[in-house]
């Protein structure tokens, strides 16, 4: 049997927005050259694999040069495709064991809601290469699983244009850019870069939530949010911060299904 593999686009209610994901639902292990080789030829920010559990999945994320330790929209993507094409019933609870610890994802109406590790970030000395390669004067910067910078402006980080080449050299981990947002339908708006991992800029990333949602609810005395993730493409998502867990919501929309011929 040829395996089937999905591509979805997450944090998303209609084509071409949000952030691609590639899913493939394995019928058991396989190696992780293979793993690696299907997520450059996909050539997408991140392909997760599936590996079948007793009471759920096994979890692993590719982007096309690396595997990470954790990934929200791809995630999502998983979840979404696990209840559309019928592995899971739509009453069920997704769960996912990964890297990152056990994972779960819930439908919640039209609305996926995973439930993430908060990552609250923690002061840090000035990374003053950082900042210059992106061109920024931060009112406050940080780090947990990436770094974070707030700026006073979301005209800036809408417009910012980082020297990629430099971040590469100067980063060990992904970094985000947010300010507060001015428009009233969104508390707070932010971009991702992550060129360490092959990724210039992501499109909407799910696993910087687990940074900005704990920095956003302390800064706002709010714990539900709604961010917008200002890339080219875009992508509006659901904050919920419960104690050392973020609840992220998003929707998804399967844009293309096919078979690996290998």
């Amino acid at each position: 049997m040829k395996l089937k593999i999905y591509q979805v686009d997450a944090f998303a209610d209609k084509p071409f927005s949000g952030n691609p994901a590639a899913v493939c639902v394995l019928e058991g292990r396989r190696d992780v050259n293979w793993m690696q080789n299907i997520a450059k030829e996909m050539n997408l920010s991140e392909t997760a694999f599936l590996i079948p559990k007793l009471d759920g999945y096994e979890l692993r994320w590719f982007t096309p040069t690396t595997e990470v330790n954790l990934c929200g929209h791809a995630t999502l993507a998983s979840a979404h495709i696990l209840w559309e094409e019928g592995y899971l019933d739509k009453g069920r609870i997704a769960k996912f064991y990964s890297k990152s610890g056990l994972l779960t994802a819930r439908l919640n109406g039209s609305w996926i809601e995973l439930d993430f590790p908060a990552a609250e970030p923690q002061e840090v000395q000035m990374p003053t290469e950082i900042i210059k390669a992106l061109n920024i004067k931060p009112i406050y910067w940080g780090k947990s699983i990436y770094y974070i910078f707030e700026v006073d402006s979301e005209q800036l980080v809408r417009t910012i244009e980082p020297d990629f080449e430099v971040l590469k050299e100067v980063l060990n981990c992904g970094v985000i850019v947010t300010s507060k947002s001015t428009d009233s339908d969104f508390d707070f708006v932010s971009r991702f870069f992550d060129p360490v991992d092959g990724i210039d800029e992501d499109p909407v990333t799910g696993s910087a939530h687990c940074v900005l949602g704990p920095y956003w609810s302390k800064k706002l005395s709010k714990t539900d949010l709604i961010a917008y993730q200002a890339s080219e493409r875009g992508g509006i998502l659901k904050i919920r911060v419960e104690g050392d867990r973020v609840i992220i919501g998003g929707k998804a929309i399967t844009v293309l299904r096919g078979e690996l011929n290998c």
